[in-house]
C-alpha cells in the first residue's frame, strides 16, 4: 500500500492505492482561504495540519488493515506559497498563498537586484512566486523578517510536522524564484536578491527519492508502520501529471482546478518567460516542464454561483447547459485574482461586459466558462509562440465533470480533449505513485502510465464560430482596460 496526501487551497485529501494502483480509499477535509486585505491571500499553516489528521484519521476508521500496510507516503501541494518559521520551527505569520497579489512592486524590485533572473530560473517575477513575498515582508513586517530562519512551501510543512525534515523536492522548488532551474540546484545569486541564503531553505530532492521516515508517534497515531518513508512529492500540477502519465516528452493534460494549467512534460530547460510561460523541473529525474497557468478557472465559476444565489456550481452548470449558445456579446474576464500567463498582470480585475436587461443566470454561467476557455486559449498561444508543441489534451480536475465546458475548451482551443478514468483522484494519486517509486526504485516509466481514457471531445467548428466574436471582443477589452485596472488600485 502506498498513501498520497494533497495539500490544495480549498481542502486536504488522502488516497490509498494498492500495488496494482487500484485505488482502495480516499479522504478529504476542507479548507479555507482568508483574503483580509484587496489582493491579499492566506492560511494559517496549522489548519493544514488540523485539515491532514482528519482526512487520515477517516481513512484509518474506514480501512485499518490497509494503512497497516502502507509502505511509503508521497506529499503534493498547492505551490508558491510562504511558510515563515523561526528557529525552532515556530510559524511566524500566515502563510502567504500562490494566488496573492500584494508583491507587484516588489517583483519589479526583484528583477532591478538580479538582472539574470529570467535566464536561471525560467520565469519571469509574479506575485504568487515566493521570492516576492519574502521582499514584501521584509518592506512591511521587518520583525518577521528578521526572525525568519526557515521558508518552506507548504506541503513541505506538512512533510516537517510529519518527519521533522526541512526538505523539498525540484518541482516545487522551481516555483519559488530561488531555484537555478537548468541546474536544478538552489541559486546562491537569487537567494542573496531577497537577503536569504540556503541555510534558510529546505534540503533539495528529485520528486520521487525519499526525504525521511514518518516520526514515531506520528506513525503510531496514524495507524501506518514505524519507519514509513516519506517521499519528495511534487508540486501540485507535477504530480497531477505524473497521476495521469504525462511524464513523457510532449505530453500534455489541461487542469481545471482553482486555476487553470496547460501542462506540457519535456526532457529539457525551456523558458520562455517574456509571456509568462513557467519553466519548471518536473517531478521525475532528467525531466523539466512548461506551463501557462491562469489563476481563476473552477474559482470563477464559484464566484458565479456565489454572485448570483445559485445553490452550487452543479445547478450553475445545469442553467448554462440549458441556454442556447448564443449569448450575444456577453463576455466575462475571469481576473478575479489578477492574472499570470501571458498577461502578468496583478492589478487585472474580473469583468462581466455587455449586460442587458435581458441577461439570464444560465447566459452569465455560459460566458463565465466561455471566458475561463479563452483565457486558457492565450496561455496556449504563448505556449505555442516558444516552438512548444500541443496536441491532445488530458483534462483533469474538477472542472472535468462538465461535459459542456468539455465542449467550450476543445473549441475555443482547436485541440482534442482525452478525459482519463480515476484522475478526479488528482495530484494525490500522483503523490501515491512517487511513494512507490521512492520505497521501489522501479522504472518511473513502468509505474507512470498513463490511465485510461473514459471519453473524448473534439473540436466543435459550429460552436468555435459562434464563440469567435466573443474571443476577440473578449482580447479587446483586455487590452483597453489595462490601464484602468493598474489606475483604479492607486485610486
Amino acid at each position: 500500500m502506498h498513501l498520497g496526501i494533497d495539500l490544495g487551497t480549498s481542502g486536504v485529501k488522502a488516497v490509498l492505492i494498492d500495488d496494482s494502483q487500484a485505488l482502495i480509499a480516499q479522504a478529504t477535509a476542507p479548507l479555507e482561504v482568508h483574503r483580509p486585505h484587496p489582493l491579499w491571500s492566506e492560511q494559517d499553516p496549522e489548519d493544514w495540519w488540523t485539515a491532514t489528521i482528519s482526512a487520515i484519521a477517516d481513512l484509518k476508521s474506514a480501512h485499518p488493515q490497509a494503512m497497516a500496510a502502507v509502505r511509503a507516503i508521497g506529499l503534493s501541494g498547492q505551490m508558491h506559497g510562504a511558510t515563515l518559521l523561526d528557529r525552532n520551527d515556530r510559524v511566524l505569520r500566515p502563510a502567504i498563498l500562490w494566488n496573492d497579489g500584494r508583491s507587484g512592486a516588489e517583483c519589479a524590485e526583484l528583477e532591478r537586484r538580479a538582472p539574470s533572473l529570467r535566464a536561471v530560473t525560467g520565469n519571469r517575477a509574479m506575485p504568487g512566486f515566493t521570492a516576492p513575498k519574502l521582499l514584501w515582508v521584509a518592506a512591511h513586517e521587518p520583525d518577521v523578517f528578521a526572525a525568519t530562519a526557515k521558508v518552506l512551501l507548504p506541503k513541505d510543512y506538512l512533510r516537517l510536522r510529519m518527519t521533522g525534515d526541512h526538505a523539498s523536492d525540484l518541482s516545487d522548488s522551481a516555483g519559488t524564484l530561488w531555484l537555478d532551474v537548468g541546474a536544478r540546484a538552489w541559486s546562491p545569486a537569487m537567494l542573496e536578491a531577497t537577503g536569504l541564503s540556503e541555510s534558510h531553505m529546505p534540503r533539495l530532492f528529485e520528486g520521487s527519492q525519499p526525504t525521511g521516515t514518518l516520526r514515531p508517534d506520528i506513525a503510531a497515531a496514524w495507524g501506518v508502520p514505524p519507519g514509513t518513508l516519506v517521499a519528495a512529492g511534487a508540486g501540485d500540477n507535477a504530480a497531477g501529471a505524473v497521476g495521469v502519465g504525462v511524464v513523457a516528452p510532449g505530453t500534455a493534460f489541461l487542469s481545471l482546478g482553482t486555476s487553470g494549467v496547460l501542462f506540457v512534460s519535456g526532457d529539457r530547460f525551456a523558458p520562455n518567460p517574456e509571456r509568462g510561460v513557467h519553466a519548471f523541473c518536473h517531478a521525475l529525474p532528467g525531466r523539466w516542464h512548461q506551463m501557462s497557468v491562469i489563476l481563476s478557472a473552477a474559482a470563477s465559476l464559484t464566484f458565479a454561483a456565489r454572485l448570483t444565489g445559485c445553490a452550487d456550481e452543479a445547478t450553475l452548470l445545469r442553467e448554462a447547459e440549458d441556454h442556447p449558445p448564443d449569448i450575444g456579446s456577453l463576455v466575462f474576464l475571469p481576473y478575479l485574482s489578477g492574472e499570470r500567463t501571458p498577461h502578468n498582470d496583478p492589478a487585472a480585475k474580473g469583468v462581466v461586459f455587455g449586460l442587458t436587461h435581458d441577461t439570464s443566470r444560465g447566459a452569465l454561467a455560459r460566458a463565465v466558462l466561455e471566458g475561463v476557455a479563452f483565457a486558457l486559449r492565450d496561455g496556449l498561444d504563448a505556449l505555442e509562440e516558444a516552438g512548444t508543441s500541443v496536441g491532445r489534451l488530458l483534462v483533469i480536475g474538477g472542472g472535468a465533470r462538465s461535459a459542456l465546458w468539455g465542449r467550450i475548451l476543445a473549441s475555443a482551443l482547436d485541440r482534442p480533449l482525452d478525459y482519463p478514468a480515476g484522475a478526479e483522484v488528482g495530484p494525490a494519486f500522483g503523490a501515491a505513485r512517487l511513494a512507490r517509486l521512492a520505497e521501489t526504485g522501479e522504472d518511473p516509466e513502468t509505474v507512470c502510465r498513463p490511465l485510461p481514457v473514459r471519453a473524448g471531445i473534439d473540436p466543435d467548428p459550429a460552436l468555435a464560430e459562434a464563440m469567435s466574436r466573443r474571443h476577440r471582443l473578449f482580447r479587446r477589452l483586455y487590452g483597453d482596460l489595462k490601464d484602468t485596472f493598474r489606475d483604479s488600485n492607486d485610486a
